[in-house]
């Protein structure tokens, strides 16, 4: 019997770091050590935690007995960089270099990248990211806006979205690189996107546009969204944050918690039941029109994401969308074992890995 390829995925947070120890494609240990925030005082930056998150790898792989050596693999949550098709990547010194100076953004992800190359380097393992959120490959007439200063921008969750068609392909006999999707992750921020042949050719970014969610507004009427901004109402980081943290459910209702929303519905809310409401007629809205980017040449419509947990919102979005076709509900997401797959499909041969340019 061969040995197991063994992969340490590490997915940074702003405030925790999440682990997994995988053997093929099985889960063998999975750990989570949060930060608290008097800790992370002492790092002004967010790179400036790389060698406290190491550690934390290297006391994860000592508690199951191992040493780095006995790893195939290292992958990482890829950051901020630059666009990119999807996929699953080397880390390259190029790519450590830019997440390191956060020359894309600064963001907990991407000390993801530069783990997993400080692996490399000093062990000699190989290296990875997966499917960061700077994916792009919307075509060319999918960027114009209607204002050339603002063109649009592929911003979505590329991990979970493309794992779990991979996922329902495989369940399904159904062909990744070949087959049309309209896909929606729902969580904190919401994300509808066409894929045509395992590529994302449109997307309504899920960091400012489309359907407003839980905490983000989503897109919103243009020449009130101006006068609110020069109201005087609010600064500008204010508007940043009213936008994108404290729009959507939170904004309407105080709250940002689907299972709160259901307990109110339930028990007569009326104005809680009529904004989700709202918020599932937006996302079928959007739906429709990746719907037509792909001219109605589609598998299925998958839904995903940790939202997708709420049965109300779920059944509200399907009532206008199922007679565009068959609709395939997978709540949650899994973006350890997502970024452990990534890795694993390269290490087997096949999938080649991309380089970072």
């Amino acid at each position: 019997m061969s040995a197991p390829i063994r992969i340490l995925v590490v997915n940074p947070g702003s405030t925790s770091t999440k682990l997994g120890l995988f053997e093929n494609e099985k889960p063998v240990a999975i750990g989570k050590v949060d930060h608290p925030a008097k800790d992370l005082e002492a790092y002004p930056r967010i790179l400036d935690q790389v060698p406290m998150r190491r550690q934390v790898m290297l006391d994860f792989l000592r508690q199951q007995g191992l040493a780095p050596a006995d790893l195939s693999a290292v992958v990482g949550r890829g950051g901020l960089l630059k666009p990119m098709v999807g996929g699953t990547y080397t880390v390259s010194a190029r790519m450590a270099e830019d997440l390191q100076s956060c020359v894309y953004g600064e963001h907990a992800s991407n000390i993801g990248g530069v783990l997993a190359y400080s692996f490399h380097k000093e062990f000699d393992i190989p290296a990875f990211i997966v499917d960061p959120v700077v994916v792009d490959e919307m075509r060319d007439i999918a960027r114009y806006s209607g204002l050339k200063e603002i063109p649009r921008r592929s911003i979505w969750h590329a991990l979970n979205i493309r794992a779990v068609i991979r996922q329902v392909c495989a369940r399904e006999n159904w062909d990744f690189n070949a087959d049309n999707f309209v896909a929606v992750h729902l969580g904190g921020g919401i994300s509808v996107v066409a894929m045509e042949a395992g590529r994302c050719v449109d997307v309504s970014n899920g960091l400012e546009a489309g359907p407003y969610t839980p905490e983000r507004a989503g897109t919103l009427p243009s020449l009130d969204l101006a006068a609110l901004c020069y109201s005087g109402k609010y600064t500008h980081a204010e508007m940043k944050k009213l936008i994108v943290g404290r729009g959507g459910l939170m904004n309407y209702l105080g709250t940002s918690n689907l299972i709160d929303i259901e307990k109110r519905i339930e028990s007569g809310d009326e104005e809680a039941a009529a904004v989700l409401s709202g918020m599932a007629y937006q996302v079928a809205k959007e739906i429709g029109s990746y719907f037509a980017v792909l001219k109605g040449k589609l598998r299925a419509i998958v839904i995903t994401g940790g939202a997708a947990h709420c049965s109300i919102l779920v059944n509200d979005i399907k009532q206008y969308i199922e007679s565009m076709g068959r609709v395939v509900v997978v709540p949650g997401e899994d973006e350890l074992a997502a970024l452990a797959l990534g890795a694993l499909r390269v290490l087997r041969g096949e999938e080649k890995a991309r380089t970072y340019e």
